[in-house]
């Protein structure tokens, strides 16, 4: 029998006993903390080497992006955090960057967390310090004074804090139902941005509006060759025909290959989507480097067409290994790390692409890999936040900080989550100096990145490049 809607409160204070609000607080790398550019390093396992230099060109740009670069670093320092004891479904890597707006399948644009590939059950406390720290990050890269940074990191904290504490109170269908729509973000980030931010944001909007496979088509495809339909453009290193990678190869004998692949994601769908999808032919394919932290990874854009070469759909099949949290936590229920992705993501986000699916299959490098597929360019879309003034930045938190919330309320112990959380700003203090803290030690990881890249672009041990790389 399923515990009380008061037991569950009661669990939920009786946790600040054992790991009281104040103890979140600050934070100090753990004695014989791994070296980060070995951490970061051993990431590249895998991925593709003549993508590694400008991998690490994107993660060494600053300390932001290097933050956003580093969720397995940070997956390890989280480990000896204190915890409540509660668990939900996390994202893995809650930084600002990774919410943004994409169209639910009644087409009205949503805001949501949109990146999962580091998802897996753990301490709900993981996503809202990685969020804080990001925000903390993102200010000082802004450069914004302390007291500045410190409203907007408290406001993500408070927003997480006060919207679990609303979804406590809410049935379990009309939590399901709650979604975030971009006007009501554009309402609240409008009066908080200059007027270039503001002509900036509606650029944006309208941008994510538009941003759809015809769009795609039109900025991604060069046309037809030799009555073959519309191709994906060669731009390498950033996009690579597949035939360009696999030359010696016929035709015949790759279409054959790649949809043998594509059957495997097909029957991972449900059955009116599979009937959706038939009704569209496979035409082409490409290599597509995607991201930041992700640069290097087996990421891929593949193009069908419908009743014509003007009805196209886009789809991205993006490569899933292990959740960098699994070091530290139980390992996914699901064997296939493309389907943890999208079973992760189908239980946090509100509303869901409906061509989420997963497959598996061997490389060009003759290696078997996991994958997970979505659209690409499906009115995705992100707020200005190298543009917003500090007022922006802090009702932007806030709102990010509510987001995550009802994600993880769709699948943690909400009540209990809430009653430990409370209506003080103690929680929300004591995060936002772990945040700061954090935000210290990340300063200092990305300039021993920095220090140990040498002329080949690869971080190498110590500062010299012929030192050997750091590589596990």
């Amino acid at each position: 029998m399923s515990a009380s809607v008061e037991e569950l409160r009661s669990k939920g204070k009786a946790a600040r006993r054992e790991t009281p609000r104040s103890s979140h607080e600050g934070w100090a790398p753990a004695p014989g903390r791994p070296d980060p550019v070995a951490t970061l390093a051993a990431d590249d396992a895998g991925r593709v080497p003549e993508l590694l230099p400008l991998r690490y060109e994107r993660v060494s740009a600053s300390a932001f992006t290097f933050f956003r670069g580093a969720a397995s670093i940070m997956a390890g320092d989280l480990a000896g955090t204190p915890a409540s004891g509660f668990s939900a479904q996390l994202c893995g890597d809650a930084h600002l960057s990774n919410f943004g707006t994409f169209a639910a399948p009644d087409r009205e644009l949503v805001f949501d967390i949109n990146d999962f590939d580091e998802t897996l059950p753990g301490p709900w406390e993981w996503d809202v310090k990685r969020l804080a720290a990001s925000v903390e990050i993102a200010g000082r890269d802004r450069e914004f004074d302390d007291d500045e940074r410190r409203r907007a990191v408290v406001a993500s904290v408070r927003g997480y804090r006060e919207a679990m504490r609303e979804f406590a109170g809410l049935g379990e269908l009309e939590l399901w139902y709650r979604r975030t729509r971009i006007e009501a973000l554009r309402e609240l980030l409008d009066p908080h941005v200059d007027r270039r931010a503001t002509r900036l944001l509606e650029r944006t909007v309208a941008k994510a509006g538009a941003k759809g496979h015809e769009r795609a088509l039109e900025k991604l495809t060069s046309g037809s060759s030799g009555g073959a339909g519309p191709r994906l453009a060669s731009d390498p290193p950033l996009m690579t025909p597949i035939e360009e990678l696999m030359g010696s190869i016929g035709a015949a004998e790759l279409r054959s290959r790649l949809e043998a692949l594509l059957d495997t994601y097909r029957a991972t769908l449900p059955a009116h989507i599979r009937h959706l999808l038939s009704r569209y032919s496979y035409a082409h394919a490409a290599r597509k480097v995607v991201g930041v932290g992700s640069v290097g990874t087996h990421a891929w854009v593949a193009l069908f067409t419908g009743r014509d070469g003007s009805d196209p759909l886009f789809l991205q099949i993006k490569e899933a290994g292990s959740s960098v949290l699994e070091a530290s936590l139980e390992p996914s229920a699901y064997e296939h790390h493309g389907r943890r992705v999208v079973e992760g993501q189908r239980l946090m986000q509100a509303a869901g692409d409906i061509m989420l699916g997963w497959m598996d299959g061997e490389g060009i490098d003759g290696q078997r890999r996991n994958f997970y597929v979505r659209q690409l360019w499906d009115g995705k879309g992100s707020a200005p936040i190298e543009r917003m003034r500090p007022a922006g930045l802090e009702v932007y938190s806030k709102v990010c900080g509510a987001v995550l919330a009802r994600a993880h309320a769709r699948s943690g112990e909400r009540i209990a989550i809430a009653a430990y959380l409370g209506s003080s700003e103690r929680f929300d203090n004591a995060v936002a100096d772990f945040a700061a803290s954090y935000a210290d030690q990340n300063e200092r990881d990305h300039a021993a990145l920095v220090a140990a890249i040498g002329p080949d672009g690869l971080p190498h041990r110590g500062a010299s490049a012929g030192s050997g790389p750091v590589r596990s």
